[in-house]
């Protein structure tokens, strides 16, 4: 069923959308600017692909026609279209009032890979049962031995410094299960997991207790614009910034001057910690990452059907 918007109705809500993205962005690009990094806020717009700006560009998603003149604007960006007589007809439109919508046609073709391995990552993670046993330990493996390696934030201190973060590796299981985390890994380190992620088998490793693979739901979503909502990118974009200020906290860098007390994961206590808040952030990616492929599915039916 297509929803047709008036600029009246559609207008406010792309306002709302910037005004939404305006809050991180813009003390973002400050920094970027005066080149004072954030070592936890900088992160979804360094470490992912998607610039400010794009953003700050608000989309309906599929099945959705903008009414009005401010509408055209959109047929400069990637997969948009004018919407066509017989559309016009079946909607009861002016034939004079433009009409913009989502190229979903175009978006396939240009983007049928990225459409069916969102569909198949995003199914086979929520299949399995999350695992809480990591305790964040992806973070100190990236600065094992940096003595002899260095430290990946070189403007950040170690909060035990560099023999003890080693210590805390060397005694604790290392199982880390995400690609995008143990590419990252010293040389040293990469041995020390028990497990060997790749890009490969990352279909077959991912799982729902996994802070990083939590985050990516935000790549998962922006990779899929203009197909999905803006609502919903933004929903994911916000549960990223709050997974990645607790996977900082549980780092071995000291960020108490930037406002952010540690989870002392070399500690039975600080494990407790760890593991009760990654609970919660699984749940919450777990409605997250069921949105989203419920979205997905309904809009691309016979797609999904394929997966």
């Amino acid at each position: 069923m297509v929803r047709v918007l008036s600029e009246a109705e559609w207008l406010p809500l792309a306002r709302a959308h910037e005004a939404r993205v305006d809050r991180y962005a813009e003390p973002y690009l400050r920094r970027r600017s005066a080149a004072k990094p954030h070592p936890v806020e900088d992160f979804l717009f360094t470490y992912y692909t998607l610039k400010p700006g794009q953003l700050r560009r608000w989309h309906p998603g599929s099945a959705v026609v903008l009414l009005g003149e401010a509408a055209l604007e959109r047929l400069k960006w990637k997969h948009y279209r004018s919407v066509s007589d017989g559309e016009r007809a079946a909607l009861a439109l002016s034939p004079t009032e433009p009409g913009v919508a989502v190229d979903t046609e175009g978006f396939l073709a240009d983007r049928s890979a990225a459409v069916d391995f969102a569909l198949l990552i995003l199914a086979k993670t929520a299949s399995r049962p999350a695992q809480f046993g990591c305790f964040g330990l992806h973070e100190w493996a990236m600065v094992y031995r940096s003595a002899s390696n260095g430290v990946r934030h070189d403007y950040l201190d170690l909060r035990l410094g560099a023999a003890a973060t080693d210590q805390v590796v060397e005694s604790n299981r290392v199982r880390c299960s995400h690609f995008d985390a143990f590419r990252f890994y010293t040389p040293e380190a990469i041995p020390l997991n028990e497990l060997q992620p790749s890009r490969e088998n990352q279909r077959d490793l991912e799982q729902p207790g996994c802070l990083h693979a939590n985050m990516d739901l935000y790549k998962w979503t922006y990779k899929l614009l203009p197909l999905l909502p803006s609502e919903l990118l933004m929903d994911a974009f916000e549960l990223s910034w709050r997974i990645r200020a607790m996977d900082m906290q549980a780092s071995p860098y000291a960020l108490a001057e930037w406002g952010y007390s540690p989870i002392k994961i070399e500690t039975p206590e600080g494990k407790a910690e760890y593991v009760g808040l990654q609970r919660g952030f699984s749940q919450e990616s777990a409605e997250l990452r069921s949105r989203l492929l419920h979205d997905l599915r309904s809009r691309l039916p016979e797609r999904a059907a394929r997966a």
